[in-house]
């Protein structure tokens, strides 16, 4: 069968069909949703206390590490002892339930005790959390990356297509995409219609009047943390399974494009860091696919440069209104 033609035969060596847009669409797809998740934890933290968290790529690396043990303890990826489908939900589990934890250590030891310090304070303590995490994964795992092997796991069905008509896509994309949407949708019901979540909110407007207010500052932000690390872990879980392995470093790299989304989506905001998140993964994808990899952050990080200079306060951002 004759593939449908967009412009032309090529384009820097990629096809220029509808087929190959489509698995490029994917595929940033796949990737937007891991840098959506990821985003919404940085978003959250900046929005109740204005802080940078940028330790929060190495707490997706710690989460999907967390999945490569689980998966090994339980025989995979090749003799699981357990059902495919419950194996991977106890990966989700136990990467987004130690990801969570890990965030509540790192509030709890490196951020609250400087949070009426100067703002330099926390972020500097959040690029030393970044350094010592990534230095202690590689002491205790090694810096050879490990291999989630998702290709052997239930004969590699993950990885079949599901076709409809010329286009096709992967069973394990379309989990990615779809698990991230409801993880989504599942935080914006828990911020807009549950007690902690309308906590949440006003925290974020003004955090000393809702501590007079009654509202318990500390318990808030520890849930804060803890959900935007879940998060985190979520997917961190998700690379493993998509793209095989884990090391060290995986994590800086990832945070440093989803905090991009979430600046591009506007810092603080929840849908701007979904919508920042699947528009960096598609950029970046398609940078990939039609010019080369080495174009990948050039793109991205551009894609930064210009919202800073056009749009600072990004998509869904608020300007932030000086007093004179």
């Amino acid at each position: 069968m004759h593939s449908i033609q967009l412009l032309g035969s090529y384009f820097n060596g990629a096809p220029l069909t509808w087929q190959y847009l489509f698995s490029q669409l994917v595929a940033g797809l796949t990737l937007g949703s891991q840098y959506a998740l990821l985003a919404l934890g940085y978003s959250m933290v900046y929005g109740i206390l204005k802080l940078l968290n940028f330790a929060h790529g190495e707490v997706f690396m710690i989460g999907s590490y967390i999945g490569y043990f689980v998966l090994t303890a339980l025989g995979g990826p090749i003799s699981s002892s357990v059902p495919i489908v419950l194996l991977i939900a106890l990966l989700f589990l136990a990467g987004m339930l130690g990801s969570g934890l890990l965030g509540v250590v790192i509030e709890r030891f490196a951020y609250r005790p400087l949070r009426r310090a100067t703002r330099i304070a926390p972020l500097i303590s959040a690029l030393g959390v970044s350094f010592f995490l990534q230095q202690t994964a590689a002491i205790l795992f090694g810096a050879t990356p490990k291999q989630y092997n998702p290709f052997s796991l239930d004969g590699g069905r993950l990885f079949d297509r599901i076709t409809i008509g010329s286009f096709a896509i992967q069973y394990v994309q379309l989990f990615v995409i779809l698990f991230a949407g409801v993880l989504m949708v599942v935080l914006i019901q828990l911020v807009t219609r549950t007690r902690m979540g309308k906590a949440m909110r006003a925290t974020s407007y003004d955090l000393e009047a809702a501590s007079m207010m009654g509202i318990d500052i500390d318990r808030v932000i520890v849930f804060t943390f803890f959900i935007g690390s879940a998060l985190a872990g979520a997917a961190g879980v998700m690379n493993g399974l998509v793209y095989s392995n884990v090391y060290p470093t995986v994590g800086f790299n990832a945070g440093l494009r989803a905090f991009t989304a979430a600046v591009v989506g506007g810092i603080g905001s929840i849908p701007g860091a979904m919508v920042g998140g699947v528009a960096i993964g598609i950029a970046q994808s398609l940078a990939i696919g039609y010019l080369s990899s080495g174009y990948q952050d050039v793109i991205v990080f551009g894609v930064l440069i210009v919202f800073m200079l056009i749009r600072p306060s990004g998509l869904f951002g608020t300007p932030v209104l000086q007093k004179v």
